[in-house]
């Protein structure tokens, strides 16, 4: 069907499904104190508008909103249409707090009151 369109209708519909994208999606890639809004992802990756995305390369941070979900190296592998698809080298989880150096179990008491 969108052969017989004509090619002005097809650019605006392109540019018009791009902007739903980025309004639909929380995901973000931060790269020092600049942001990038993620089109769509994956496990091994994720894709970005060509026109926004610059050429991002090595150590990233990606986030949902306010969330920081995973610090990443990344590498851009190809284009494809409007989209740049970049691969993660590596990706680690951000926690929220330090670790620990030992094992947490549940099953021991927190603190011991002594008798009186």
């Amino acid at each position: 069907m969108s052969e017989y369109l004509p090619k002005e209708v097809r650019e605006g519909l392109e540019r018009a499904h791009k902007l739903a994208q980025k309004k639909k999606s929380r995901l973000r890639v931060r790269v020092g104190e600049e942001s990038f809004a993620i089109l769509r992802s994956w496990d091994s990756g994720f894709a970005m508008d060509a026109e926004a995305a610059p050429n991002l390369r090595g150590l990233v941070d990606l986030y949902d909103g306010g969330k920081h979900l995973y610090q990443a190296l990344i590498v851009a592998s190809s284009q494809e249409g409007h989209e740049v698809v970049f691969e993660f080298k590596r990706s680690t989880m951000a926690n929220d707090r330090p670790p620990v150096d030992f094992e947490r179990r549940s099953d021991e008491p927190v603190a011991l009151l002594p008798k009186q």
